[in-house]
């Protein structure tokens, strides 16, 4: 079941990139009646020329306000490209007028509690960031739950390739990690939902 972690109002920007996630919350979204501007942010890589396409098609066709971002500096090298990307990203969201839904949710969370306590200092994705105007609402709705949705509703989505490159570290989590987490705590997706919620009541 898609949950809302806390009560949106009317008007709602939604970050998109086309993906399976951002998709289904965009659906989840607009069956709740919402007037919602899409905001999708072109990473400029081979992959973002077809998924800029399929946004704009999208939202053409179901007559959707549209925001188009870009990387408009060098990255440094220095710089990883997710870190890079993330900032980009954020950067464009901050021209949002109110604060921009994301379609965090619950594995993406446990996949960062797995990757920040391998780096010392396990913590939860934060429902909310004033900082980059970012709202994660999402963040106790299982991948399960998502997929089902976008199955159930015939929502149309693409798939980005780099979400299988071990050359970012989520990846490794997310594919290689995570089974093996699971099978030593079969809890572990509970666990970190409570903490989740935790961190909001708190």
């Amino acid at each position: 079941m898609i949950r809302l972690l806390k009560q949106l109002p009317r008007h709602v920007n939604v970050a998109c990139s086309g993906g399976i996630d951002s998709m289904v919350a965009l659906d989840f979204l607009r069956k709740g009646k919402r007037d919602v501007t899409v905001m999708h942010f072109d990473h400029g890589t081979s992959h973002s020329v077809d998924a800029r396409k399929f946004i704009e098609s999208y939202c053409d066709s179901h007559d959707l306000k549209l925001m188009i971002g870009e990387c408009t500096v060098q990255k440094s090298p220095r710089t990883s490209d997710e870190m890079f990307w993330r900032d980009q990203r954020h950067k464009f969201f901050c021209q949002a007028g109110s604060p921009v839904i994301t379609a965090h949710h619950l594995d993406d969370v446990t996949e960062w509690w797995i990757l920040s306590a391998l780096r010392g200092m396990p913590s939860v994705i934060p429902i909310e960031n004033e900082d980059n105007n970012v709202c994660r609402p999402f963040l106790v709705t299982p991948k399960e739950s998502i997929q089902y949705w976008a199955q159930a509703n015939q929502v149309p989505h693409i798939c980005d390739p780099s979400n299988e490159s071990r050359a970012h570290m989520r990846n490794i989590v997310r594919h290689d990690i995570m089974q093996h987490a699971l099978k030593v705590n079969p809890g572990l997706r509970k666990m970190v939902r409570k903490k989740v919620i935790q961190s909001i009541e708190k």
